[in-house]
């Protein structure tokens, strides 16, 4: 399973022209974390769990002194997860990548879904994009603050 988090001061998803889900900080610091989620095949609920433990704990956002001394839980964030199965792309032959690493959708969704409970347990706001749907997904980066987080079998890749 692979999470992209972007720290942002702000991030929204539209469908179809339909605003789905926002958070936007009033006085334009950082508020929250856009997650792109790859699910793939042979991930788990394990996987999910860590993964969503992590984004809530990583301490990326600053604390007074303009530090990254505090988690998403501790500032209050939201929280907007957005699946992306292409985060698992085969692109090393030709020009054309393939995607066969990822969860099949059933599951892609179900473990996707999984995510999005799993950080609602710890107390988080979480909206979501359209699982399949196309999106138009704007986000306003904070720092620039990116991470990738990878995980197989609960554990760190």
């Amino acid at each position: 399973m692979k999470a992209v988090l972007q720290r942002a001061s702000r991030a929204s998803v539209e469908v179809e022209g339909r605003l789905v889900s926002s958070f936007a900080a009033a006085d334009g610091k950082a508020c929250g974390l856009l997650i792109l989620l790859g699910v793939e095949e042979g991930d788990s609920d394990a996987d999910s769990a860590y993964l969503a433990g992590k984004a809530a704990e990583l301490r990326i956002f600053s604390d007074s002194e303009d530090k990254m001394n505090l988690s998403l839980a501790e500032v209050g964030g939201n929280v907007i997860v957005v699946s992306q199965f292409t985060l698992l792309a085969d692109w090393k032959k030709g020009r054309r990548p393939g995607f066969t690493r990822a969860a099949a959708p059933a599951e892609g969704e179900r473990l996707y879904l999984h995510f999005v409970e799993e950080l609602k347990k710890r107390g988080l706001s979480v909206g979501t994009g359209v699982f399949g749907a196309h999106m138009e997904v704007s986000l306003v980066n904070s720092g620039p603050v990116t991470l990738l987080l990878e995980c197989r079998d609960g554990k760190p890749v």
